[in-house]
């Protein structure tokens, strides 16, 4: 670029020059004038710049891409796309065009149509709790006595598995009293483990029965110890004695808020009926207690919102209040009042998952206020049957097992459990924690005045007739010998019966 500029501060001092020509004055006033000759001339000329522009001859160049960059950089200036946009107009192009090749683009699959009839009502929830309690390639094992009336009481059955017969099978399975967790479908037929523990518990029912007392039990342990066999076990002898047996499978449906509640007129303190969940219950006590329900008629006047035929049996009247829904807790309290009439059999009330109903629901009153489990009709009545607040007049028993593998923390029951079995073994008792906050005042009066059975794991004896029942149904492919007998009862647990099945039957190595 060439520049062609004249000398404009010779200009200047020309001027000044021609200025002193004129005549000095005075310092002072030669200041001022200097001053304000200065500053005229600065406002009166024009700027540098314009001078510049003025006689500057420019010769301009274009400007190109290597003239832009640095000299040292032999590529061309690329500068990123700040907002990420891709390039518009016709003479936009793309980068597949540019390289002039293909893309191999792959289509999403769009979500698949579901074809197919969608599950009927409470059809997932019967797949979910379906229980097979037979396996037709299971060897039949030979020489296994089944449990009657004559041997169901017997101390020579200790440590032998015997077997349960068609009708009481049906009962147990009306009853929900086999679990989906107990491997019922590895053998032949349904068969339980006579234990010492079990051998006690009938004894407990046989005396109730003969001096017409209400025993109460609650049946603990570690987990997978056995707590719902030793209720099966309760059940399928009072089944064998011709008992009246009501079990509630569990506890969680009532107390989780899935089923409908209603409060009930004239109760002090307010009790909340759950109507589907009794009409429901009606049938199955109707269908497990069928042989004896069938033989018992009505003997009482009962007032009932709907006409009720007179000398009908109680199987019809259960059946009755399943299907009348609205009506099913009054029809159950006629039921009550026919079954603990004079002469009638002693009653079994069972329950599985006792610490579900020893805290609050999830239901809530009008106020929006949790509803207390003991406040639910059906709980209710069985609570004043395990606390000893009433009794049953001919004879029978309430027992409750424990949950320790899904139920919630119930700090009332622990506590409650522990102080018993200091007393049964003549121990110091546990004294409540004053710094504890989660005690429910309503369980610790339901369960001052219960039994307690706690289960430990099998000894050696049981455990080997256990695993030679096994072995004889064809599951247990291994010799059962004293080593093989003490290696797995040592790695259950000393006798778990849950480790020990597990180990020996569902784990492969």
């Amino acid at each position: 670029m060439i520049l062609v500029e004249k000398d404009f501060w010779s200009e200047r001092g020309t001027d000044d020059t021609s200025s002193e020509e004129l005549g000095t004055p005075k310092p002072s006033v030669l200041f001022a004038d200097m001053a304000s000759s200065g500053c005229w001339k600065c406002l009166s000329r024009p700027s540098t710049s314009q001078l510049i522009q003025a006689n500057h001859a420019t010769l301009r160049l274009p400007v190109t891409a290597a003239a832009a960059t640095a000299g040292f950089s032999t590529s061309a200036a690329v500068y990123k796309n700040p907002l990420g946009l891709k390039p518009k107009g016709p003479g936009a192009f793309s980068q597949n065009q540019a390289r002039g090749g293909k893309t191999l683009k792959i289509k999403k699959k769009p979500p698949p149509v579901r074809t197919g009839k969608p599950p009927a009502e409470g059809e997932r929830k019967a797949l979910r709790k379906r229980i097979v309690l037979s396996n037709t390639n299971a060897l039949e094992v030979e020489g296994l006595e089944d449990l009657g009336l004559q041997n169901v009481g017997s101390e020579a059955l200790v440590a032998k598995v015997v077997g349960l017969s068609g009708s009481t099978v049906d009962s147990l399975r009306a009853s929900e009293a086999f679990k989906i967790t107990q491997g019922w479908n590895l053998f032949r037929r349904p068969a339980i483990l006579i234990r010492n523990e079990g051998v006690i518990c009938v004894k407990a029912l046989e005396e109730a029965e003969a001096e017409k007392k209400t025993e109460r039990l609650v049946i603990d342990g570690g987990r997978v110890s056995g707590k719902s066999l030793m209720l099966l076990h309760a059940m399928a002898s009072a089944f064998v004695k011709g008992w009246i047996v009501l079990n509630i499978a569990d506890t969680q449906e009532l107390v989780n808020a899935c089923t409908e509640y209603s409060p009930m007129p004239d109760t002090t303190p307010t009790l909340f009926s759950q109507n589907i969940y009794t009409a429901a219950w009606l049938g199955r006590i109707g269908k497990a207690n069928e042989a004896i329900l069938d033989k018992l008629q009505l003997s009482q006047t009962h007032s009932l919102p709907i006409p009720l035929q007179e000398n009908i049996s109680l199987l019809r009247l259960c059946e009755l209040g399943s299907r009348e829904i609205e009506h099913s807790w009054p029809i159950f309290q006629a039921f009550w009042k026919e079954i603990t009439a004079a002469d009638r059999p002693p009653v079994l009330m069972s329950v599985d998952g006792l610490q579900w109903i020893m805290k609050d629901s999830l239901y809530r009153n009008a106020d929006f206020d949790l509803i207390h489990a003991h406040d639910l009709a059906i709980v209710n009545h069985f609570v004043q049957y395990l606390s000893g607040e009433k009794s049953l007049p001919n004879g029978g028993a309430v027992i409750a097992a424990t949950s320790r593998s899904h139920a919630p923390i119930s700090r009332s029951t622990d506590l409650a459990i522990l102080q018993q079995l200091n007393r049964q073994a003549e121990e110091e008792v546990t004294e409540r924690d004053p710094f504890e906050k989660k005690y429910d005042e309503r369980a610790d009066k339901a369960l001052q005045k219960v039994q307690v059975m706690w289960l430990n794991g099998l000894s050696k004896i049981e455990a080997r007739a256990l695993m030679e029942y096994w072995a004889q149904s064809g599951v247990l492919r291994q010799r059962v010998d004293e080593k093989t007998v003490a290696e797995k009862w040592a790695l259950a647990g000393n006798g778990v019966v849950g480790e020990l099945e597990r180990g020996a039957l569902r784990m492969r190595i």
